[in-house]
Protein backbone atom coordinates (compact mmCIF):
# COMPACT_ATOMS: atom_id res chain seq x y z
CA UNK A 1 0.00 0.00 0.00
CA UNK A 2 1.28 3.72 -0.94
CA UNK A 3 2.30 5.97 1.95
CA UNK A 4 -0.63 8.83 2.06
CA UNK A 5 1.51 11.36 3.11
CA UNK A 6 3.70 10.97 -0.58
CA UNK A 7 0.81 10.25 -3.13
CA UNK A 8 -2.26 11.64 -1.46
CA UNK A 9 -4.12 8.42 -0.90
CA UNK A 10 -6.97 8.54 1.20
CA UNK A 11 -7.65 11.95 0.60
CA UNK A 12 -7.57 14.84 3.72
CA UNK A 13 -4.90 15.00 6.19
CA UNK A 14 -6.27 15.77 9.45
CA UNK A 15 -4.07 17.65 12.21
CA UNK A 16 -4.31 16.96 15.66
CA UNK A 17 -2.46 18.57 18.58
CA UNK A 18 -2.04 16.10 21.26
CA UNK A 19 -2.12 16.53 25.51
CA UNK A 20 1.58 15.95 25.54
CA UNK A 21 2.29 18.44 22.79
CA UNK A 22 2.90 17.05 19.95
CA UNK A 23 1.57 17.70 16.56
CA UNK A 24 0.52 14.94 14.47
CA UNK A 25 -1.11 14.38 11.06
CA UNK A 26 -4.20 11.67 10.82
CA UNK A 27 -5.02 10.03 7.62
CA UNK A 28 -8.55 8.09 6.90
CA UNK A 29 -7.94 4.64 5.66
CA UNK A 30 -11.01 2.35 4.67
CA UNK A 31 -11.61 -1.34 6.30
CA UNK A 32 -11.57 -3.06 2.62
CA UNK A 33 -8.15 -3.20 2.62
CA UNK A 34 -5.34 -4.52 5.19
CA UNK A 35 -4.48 -2.10 7.93
CA UNK A 36 -2.15 0.23 6.73
CA UNK A 37 1.18 0.28 8.34
CA UNK A 38 2.47 1.61 11.47
CA UNK A 39 2.52 0.53 14.97
CA UNK A 40 -1.02 -1.47 16.13
CA UNK A 41 -2.02 1.11 18.54
CA UNK A 42 -5.50 -0.39 19.35
CA UNK A 43 -9.21 -0.34 18.68
CA UNK A 44 -12.11 2.21 19.78
CA UNK A 45 -15.64 2.34 18.82
CA UNK A 46 -18.68 5.19 18.64
CA UNK A 47 -20.97 2.59 21.16
CA UNK A 48 -24.44 2.92 20.66
CA UNK A 49 -27.29 1.51 23.40
CA UNK A 50 -30.21 0.13 22.07
CA UNK A 51 -31.94 3.38 21.89
CA UNK A 52 -29.51 4.91 20.19
CA UNK A 53 -27.93 6.90 22.87
CA UNK A 54 -24.00 7.52 22.30
CA UNK A 55 -21.62 6.18 25.06
CA UNK A 56 -18.72 8.29 26.24
CA UNK A 57 -16.27 7.51 29.32
CA UNK A 58 -13.64 9.85 31.15
CA UNK A 59 -10.45 9.30 32.75
CA UNK A 60 -8.82 11.23 35.65
CA UNK A 61 -8.97 14.96 33.90
CA UNK A 62 -12.51 15.00 32.86
CA UNK A 63 -12.04 14.67 28.93
CA UNK A 64 -14.87 12.40 27.27
CA UNK A 65 -14.17 9.85 25.04
CA UNK A 66 -15.01 7.12 23.31
CA UNK A 67 -14.63 3.73 24.50
CA UNK A 68 -11.21 1.93 23.84
CA UNK A 69 -7.36 0.93 24.02
CA UNK A 70 -4.38 -0.22 23.28
CA UNK A 71 -4.13 -4.55 22.52
CA UNK A 72 -2.44 -6.49 24.98
CA UNK A 73 -0.59 -9.70 24.05
CA UNK A 74 -1.56 -11.17 20.52
CA UNK A 75 -5.36 -10.42 20.70
CA UNK A 76 -6.44 -8.62 17.11
CA UNK A 77 -8.63 -5.58 16.76
CA UNK A 78 -12.32 -7.08 17.32
CA UNK A 79 -10.75 -9.05 20.67
CA UNK A 80 -8.99 -5.39 21.45
CA UNK A 81 -12.56 -3.63 20.84
CA UNK A 82 -14.89 -5.96 23.02
CA UNK A 83 -12.25 -6.17 26.19
CA UNK A 84 -11.48 -2.40 25.92
CA UNK A 85 -15.26 -1.71 26.03
CA UNK A 86 -16.12 -3.93 28.82
CA UNK A 87 -12.90 -2.54 30.97
CA UNK A 88 -13.76 1.41 30.09
CA UNK A 89 -17.43 1.47 29.62
CA UNK A 90 -19.07 -1.94 31.54
CA UNK A 91 -20.16 -2.36 28.25
CA UNK A 92 -21.02 -5.72 26.39
CA UNK A 93 -20.42 -5.46 22.97
CA UNK A 94 -23.10 -7.05 20.77
CA UNK A 95 -22.62 -5.86 17.35
CA UNK A 96 -19.52 -4.38 15.52
CA UNK A 97 -18.64 -3.35 12.76
CA UNK A 98 -14.99 -2.10 11.57
CA UNK A 99 -15.56 1.54 9.39
CA UNK A 100 -11.88 2.25 8.94
CA UNK A 101 -8.55 2.85 10.51
CA UNK A 102 -6.90 5.89 11.42
CA UNK A 103 -3.24 6.40 10.75
CA UNK A 104 -0.89 8.95 12.66
CA UNK A 105 2.43 10.16 11.95
CA UNK A 106 3.87 12.80 14.21
CA UNK A 107 5.37 15.72 13.37
CA UNK A 108 6.76 17.62 15.68
CA UNK A 109 8.02 16.48 19.58
CA UNK A 110 9.63 13.59 21.46
CA UNK A 111 8.00 10.93 19.42
CA UNK A 112 8.10 12.23 15.89
CA UNK A 113 8.61 9.83 13.37
CA UNK A 114 6.61 7.43 15.17
CA UNK A 115 3.56 6.50 13.09
CA UNK A 116 0.54 4.75 14.84
CA UNK A 117 -2.80 3.04 13.47
CA UNK A 118 -6.19 2.32 15.63
CA UNK A 119 -9.11 0.34 14.09
CA UNK A 120 -12.16 2.73 13.96
CA UNK A 121 -15.56 0.97 15.00
CA UNK A 122 -19.71 1.36 15.27
CA UNK A 123 -20.75 -0.98 17.44
CA UNK A 124 -24.02 -1.56 19.31
CA UNK A 125 -23.25 -2.29 22.79
CA UNK A 126 -25.31 -3.66 26.68
CA UNK A 127 -24.51 -1.62 29.44
CA UNK A 128 -23.75 -3.48 32.50
CA UNK A 129 -23.98 -1.77 35.87
CA UNK A 130 -21.26 0.78 36.24
CA UNK A 131 -18.38 -0.65 37.96
CA UNK A 132 -15.28 1.27 36.92
CA UNK A 133 -12.56 -0.40 36.21
CA UNK A 134 -8.30 0.43 35.26
CA UNK A 135 -8.21 4.23 34.12
CA UNK A 136 -11.88 5.35 33.90
CA UNK A 137 -13.38 7.49 36.17
CA UNK A 138 -16.84 8.95 34.75
CA UNK A 139 -19.73 6.91 32.08
CA UNK A 140 -22.05 8.89 30.65
CA UNK A 141 -24.96 8.25 27.79
CA UNK A 142 -25.90 11.22 25.35
CA UNK A 143 -28.08 11.52 22.92
CA UNK A 144 -25.98 11.53 19.48
CA UNK A 145 -26.31 15.14 18.77
CA UNK A 146 -25.00 15.77 22.03
CA UNK A 147 -22.23 13.36 21.99
CA UNK A 148 -19.45 14.69 19.23
CA UNK A 149 -19.75 18.15 21.05
CA UNK A 150 -18.43 16.73 24.76
CA UNK A 151 -16.06 14.42 22.96
CA UNK A 152 -12.26 15.59 23.62
CA UNK A 153 -11.18 15.62 20.25
CA UNK A 154 -15.14 15.85 18.42
CA UNK A 155 -13.45 19.14 16.41
CA UNK A 156 -10.96 17.07 15.04
CA UNK A 157 -12.04 16.05 11.14
CA UNK A 158 -10.59 12.52 11.37
CA UNK A 159 -13.14 12.76 14.60
CA UNK A 160 -16.08 13.73 12.91
CA UNK A 161 -15.59 11.53 9.23
CA UNK A 162 -16.17 8.41 12.18
CA UNK A 163 -19.03 9.58 13.99
CA UNK A 164 -20.67 10.74 10.77
CA UNK A 165 -20.01 6.64 9.52
CA UNK A 166 -21.04 5.30 13.03
CA UNK A 167 -24.39 7.33 12.23
CA UNK A 168 -24.69 5.71 8.75
CA UNK A 169 -23.77 2.50 10.52
CA UNK A 170 -25.85 2.44 12.99
CA UNK A 171 -29.22 3.81 9.81
CA UNK A 172 -27.82 0.51 8.37
CA UNK A 173 -28.24 -1.13 11.32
Amino acid sequence: MGDPESIGEHGQQYPLHDEAGQDWIQWWHPPDGPAPEGRRHGSSAICFTADGSVVLVAQPGGFWEFPGGRPEGDEDWRATLEREVLEEACAVVERATLLGFARGRCTSGPEAGLVLVRSLWWAEVTLNPWEPQHETTERVVAPPDEALGREKRGSNGLTQKWFQEALAARRRG
